[in-house]
């Protein structure tokens, strides 16, 4: 009987890794958007201060910020299926204000407009810890890695949405492609209607909370401080390059094409890895992976630093993307490790606050870097935040042999 009830949520946990996969497939691309228009209309709708070009990026990211606590206790409080379509009415709300924005050339209604769609997407952001918490833990690195290859189509779906529809709606160049976020919300919010209306992580009184601990004492475990740590400059350090590519390849005499088609690119390879990062972080462990994502990072600096041709801005976006992916994800696997069921919804939820918190202080400080000092010193910056990062994961080997020994 047991074995039978062990298929079951086998089964179940891969059902709910599937939906949650196509509906990142569908709302991630709502990123990949943001990122590849938000700093050039940011940019040609400030007439004298151009170092704020990339506030409206900032605003995406600030919206995942803001919105990771909310997220994470509406799908405590409401299940899996009515929070996540919560968040996709975030996002559709989002979208229509970055196009009345842009219709109206308001620069800083345009940033409010993609601080709303980072709030949906921080709802996008909890696929994975989702498909974790519905996996048995042999399936759990898995679970996340599977929902994260879903960006191999966000990668495809969010750049080719930029170059199809950035004209739609001319004279306002980019309108469209911020009025086609709409679209995307309602095909996202019918896929997550397949949900089940309960899951493991559903209803709040579903979980005995009797064994929690205080939050502050889960945040102080070593694993969990040098996982956040690299989880975090990770993702700030591929959002901080990420964010002044497009200006810099334009910059470059490079279209605006041609820069969406890098991030394109880049974003592929976040996400193309995701088919066997899971495999390698239950064969190799995470801290390793997390190691060669550094490693690769380290890389996309040197190639960046190389030149400034096409296929050199090209390089240096898939060798962070690739980075971006054994990094992240490898980081998530550990967190995830770190807490019980009855601690998910606060760990979570701090978790991606921190997070997404300093990404946004990343693309706002990307621009202001581009601005004041190039591209140049914006690569610069990469290698001594991945050398803080080896020096964690070391002293985490150190303490790991100390205790065997």
């Amino acid at each position: 009987m047991s074995a039978i009830a062990d298929t079951a949520v086998a089964r179940e946990a891969r059902r709910t890794a599937l939906i949650l996969a196509a509906a990142q497939a569908v709302l991630g691309s709502t990123g990949p958007i943001c990122f590849a228009l938000g700093a050039l209309a940011g940019y040609f709708m400030l007439s004298a201060d151009k170092s704020l070009a990339t506030a409206p990026l900032t605003g995406f990211n600030v919206g995942v910020a803001l919105g990771a606590l909310p997220a994470a206790y509406a799908i405590r409080s409401l299940g899996h299926r009515k929070g996540f379509m919560t968040g996709t009415l975030l996002t559709a709300g989002g979208g229509l204000i970055a196009t009345v924005a842009l219709f109206h050339s308001a620069f800083w209604l345009f940033a409010l407009g993609l601080l709303v769609i980072g709030a949906g997407n921080a709802f996008v952001q909890q696929f994975r810890f989702a498909a974790a918490d519905n996996a048995p833990p042999e399936f759990k690195a898995r679970a996340i890695s599977f929902v994260l290859a879903g960006g191999i189509i966000t990668a495809i779906v969010g750049p080719q949405t930029v170059i199809f529809t950035h004209d739609l709606l001319l004279p306002v160049p980019f309108a469209g492609s911020f009025a086609a976020i709409m679209v995307i919300a309602a095909v996202g919010g019918l896929l997550l209607s397949r949900l089940h209306a309960t899951t493991p992580a559903g209803k709040a009184e579903d979980v005995d909370e009797s064994d929690a601990r205080p939050l502050g004492e889960i945040v102080m475990q070593p694993r969990f401080i040098v996982a956040l740590l690299c989880g975090v400059c990770s993702y700030a350090l591929m959002t901080f390059v990420m964010t002044g590519a497009p200006l810099a390849m334009v910059g470059c005499g490079f279209s605006s094409d041609q820069a969406t088609l890098g991030i394109s690119w880049h974003v592929m390879a976040m996400y193309g890895p995701s088919f066997f990062t899971g495999r390698l972080i239950h064969r190799f462990g995470a801290e390793r992976i997390v190691a060669t994502g550094l490693v690769l990072l380290v890389c996309c600096g040197l190639v960046a630093l190389s030149g400034l041709a096409l296929w050199q801005f090209w390089t240096a976006l898939i060798l962070l993307g690739l980075g971006w992916n054994f990094g992240f994800i490898g980081a998530t696997a550990i967190v995830a490790e770190s807490y019980r069921p009855s601690e998910k919804g606060r760990v979570q939820g701090f978790h991606d606050f921190v997070l997404f918190g300093t990404v946004a202080l990343a693309s706002l400080s990307s621009g202001a870097v581009y601005n004041g000092w190039g591209w140049e010193m914006l690569i610069w910056i990469m290698f001594p935040v991945c050398m803080v990062c080896f020096a964690a994961l070391g002293t985490l080997h150190w303490r790991a042999v100390s205790r065997a020994g």
